[in-house]
């Protein structure tokens, strides 16, 4: 079983055509073997008989009368003339000791069958030598026996034609199935597309719903469930939003508060505390936006990356930028930059030193950051990729932020068809690897 599923098509257009196409096969084979078995066969087995008979019966007269005789030269016309068989007497002569079998061995088969049935006298024959003729000599006293058979007379020559037809109507029916399965499966296929470019975050307002009423239904329950993602999208970042400005404006007149009141060390903690909140209702903000913000457009990652990192040098931390060229992406810039711009404020907030690379991995592109920092636990790596998640360890000390910049990169991965992967970096930190299709 575990063979027969290694071997068998794996994908819809080939399994159906196995379906068809093998049912049509395996009979049209039944029937050439019935064919072939039960009545070519038996003709033939019956014409040769019919032959090997006349030789025998020439030979037979050969041996009672003297070959000089003109009576058998009479006899010979006869033959030919009744019998359509060509018989000549080669004085001297002894049977030939090579002989050439026919690709069809069962036509040698029967009529050695036939001759050694009706003849005593040993024989040669050679079913190749002429294409219309069949060449059959048999040993007698003085010489041997010449007779020229017609082909058609000896075998049932019609078989090539019904294996021409059986071959021709299993490639027509073929290429006929072909045609049809393919028109079938590609709205399949397109339905599959839209599905992965949708996953990816992709516009797909290009798909329209074809083919068969079964996946017409398919695709008309994959319009609706995008349409019903989309605006649970759209009202998740509406509430957020209103969320967001409706808070803003009782800590805009804290705010104002605060800068009227005199300085002391409560209003600094208060301040701090303000400023807090605002970061987190932003992030939260981020967070709940998703990736349907806007459309995708080529970008070049590489050039991108080393932006984002200009734009953070005000922290101080030497940052190292390295990219190749050709690294251009399908993407969402403004997430994708927040995306990298998580990465490396993360690693700027627990290295003193951090390395940002850009480079093609197959059809992928890879952002690598890496820092000198005190890295991650493989067993917390992915408690680290959860929301809200903020590790107790020492990347973890007065560090601001809810725990949503690595579930934020992870969802921008993930929306565009990519990845997000931790672990270990060679430069003794964290290595973090936004893995993008490219």
């Amino acid at each position: 079983m575990s063979l027969l599923r290694r071997i068998t098509p794996k994908g819809l257009f080939g399994r159906t055509l196995l379906i068809i196409v093998l049912p049509v096969a395996l009979m049209q084979v039944a029937v050439a073997w019935s064919f072939f078995e039960e009545h070519w066969e038996t003709v033939t087995s019956r014409l040769s008989e019919g032959v090997a008979g006349d030789i025998a019966m020439m030979t037979a007269l050969y041996e009672q009368d003297d070959p000089n005789n003109p009576q058998f030269d009479r006899l010979a016309d006869t033959a030919y003339a009744t019998m359509r068989l060509s018989v000549d007497f080669r004085e001297g002569e002894t049977l030939p000791t090579a002989r050439r079998s026919s690709f069809f061995r069962t036509l040698d088969r029967t009529l050695r069958s036939a001759l050694s049935a009706q003849i005593s006298n040993e024989f040669w024959f050679d079913t190749t030598r002429y294409p219309s003729y069949v060449d059959v000599r048999v040993e007698v006293d003085g010489g041997v026996l010449r007779f020229i058979a017609l082909r058609e007379r000896v075998f049932a020559t019609t078989g090539h034609i019904f294996l021409l037809w059986i071959i021709g109507a299993s490639t027509l029916l073929t290429a006929v199935s072909i045609v049809f399965i393919r028109n079938q499966v590609k709205p399949i296929r397109r339905l599959a597309d839209a599905a992965e470019q949708f996953g990816r975050g992709q516009d797909v307002a290009h798909f329209r719903p074809a083919g068969a009423t079964e996946v017409r239904q398919a695709a008309h329950a994959f319009l609706e469930m995008r349409a019903r993602i989309r605006r649970h999208l759209e009202q998740r970042t509406a509430i957020l939003a209103g969320v967001s400005h409706d808070l803003r404006t009782p800590l805009t007149r804290l705010r104002l508060q605060l800068a009227l009141m005199p300085e002391s060390p409560e209003r600094e903690d208060a301040k701090r505390d303000l400023a807090a909140m605002e970061e987190m209702l932003d992030e939260y903000l981020d967070f709940a936006r998703g990736q349907m913000s806007d459309e995708t457009e080529p970008t070049d990652l590489g050039a991108l990356a080393e932006e984002v990192t200009g734009d953070l040098a005000h922290t101080g931390t030497p940052i190292d930028v390295h990219y190749d060229g050709d690294l251009i992406a399908d993407v969402r810039v403004s997430t994708v930059r927040r995306a990298i711009a998580n990465l490396v404020s993360n690693a700027t907030g627990f290295g003193d030193h951090v390395a940002v690379s850009v480079r093609r991995n197959g059809s992928r592109i890879e952002i690598i950051v890496d820092d000198d920092g005190p890295g991650i636990p493989k067993d917390q790596i992915e408690e680290a990729l959860k929301p809200f998640s903020r590790l107790d360890e020492s990347r973890n000390q007065n560090r601001k932020g809810v725990g949503l910049g690595l579930a934020i990169t992870r969802d921008v991965a993930r929306n565009h068809g990519g990845e997000l992967r931790l672990g270990d970096s060679p430069m003794g930190g964290l290595r973090a690897v936004l893995s993008l299709p490219g």
